[in-house]
């Protein structure tokens, strides 16, 4: 199911958007648990463009604000203490919560509970999203070329967050002269020039995305120890030494 709105071809984010679809029209509560920036809050405002939003770290009065409107969405849900939880019966409403969060409380509390999985467990988005935010970056930056971003190259450690952010930066660094890149390194490295041994503390800078780049390309430590004009034990040796193997 590809929602028109919330990019996805995850069939675990489908199933809950078909979820909280069918929900729509009944007076249920709901509760979306997942890693933060993983697309909770997009998803759900685009299921329910109409429910009134509330932070619940915003020390608001949930009781209160739950008597003005039929719909409701509650974000950081993990916020809030017990006592300040109200009765969701026959109440439509749809929390939002970050992990961790204790899913055992929400079973009985909610009539749904929604688990989302994070980036790097939804291998068909990270390509939807890579095309989508490749898109919408080149034509903010008025980049014409066609530049290929591989998957490794991409953050997921703070799922679409930094996925768009290391997407940035890879296009923002695409069109890079040798000395563009000289000041970049020039500007980077003289404050960290210090100490007795920082030409070798700093190597690793150099050498790691040589040799990164290098295995990306040939596929092979034997043909890039030719091209390096390495010994392939003194390849190794560095492969392992930047934890590339």
């Amino acid at each position: 199911m590809q929602n028109e709105h919330f990019l996805s071809n995850s069939p675990k984010v489908d199933h809950i958007i078909r979820g909280l679809s069918l929900s729509k029209s009944l007076l249920v509560s709901s509760i979306l648990v997942g890693e933060p920036y993983s697309g909770k809050k997009y998803l759900v405002k685009t299921i329910f463009p109409k429910a009134f939003v509330v932070d619940a770290r915003a020390n608001n009065d949930i009781k209160t604000i739950l008597q003005k409107y039929d719909e409701l969405i509650i974000t950081h849900f993990e916020y809030l203490k017990d006592s300040e939880i109200p009765d969701f019966s026959n109440k439509k409403v749809i929390a939002i919560a970050d992990t961790p969060y204790d899913i055992s409380k929400a079973e009985n509390r909610f009539a749904f509970v929604y688990e989302m999985p994070p980036l790097r467990e939804r291998k068909e988005d990270i390509a939807l999203l890579k095309e989508h935010f490749c898109t919408q970056i080149k034509k903010e930056l008025m980049i014409n070329k066609d530049i290929t971003i591989d998957t490794d190259q991409l953050d997921l450690s703070e799922n679409i967050r930094s996925l768009k952010a290391s997407i940035y930066r890879i296009l923002v660094t695409s069109d890079l002269n040798q000395q563009a890149l000289e000041n970049l390194l020039y500007r980077y490295l003289k404050p960290k020039i210090e100490g007795n041994n920082a030409y070798r503390d700093l190597l690793g800078i150099f050498e790691r995305p040589l040799i990164k780049a290098g295995l990306s390309r040939y596929r092979s430590q034997l043909k890039l120890s030719n091209v390096l004009g390495l010994n392939r034990n003194t390849l190794r040796k560095k492969i392992h030494e930047h934890n590339l193997d």
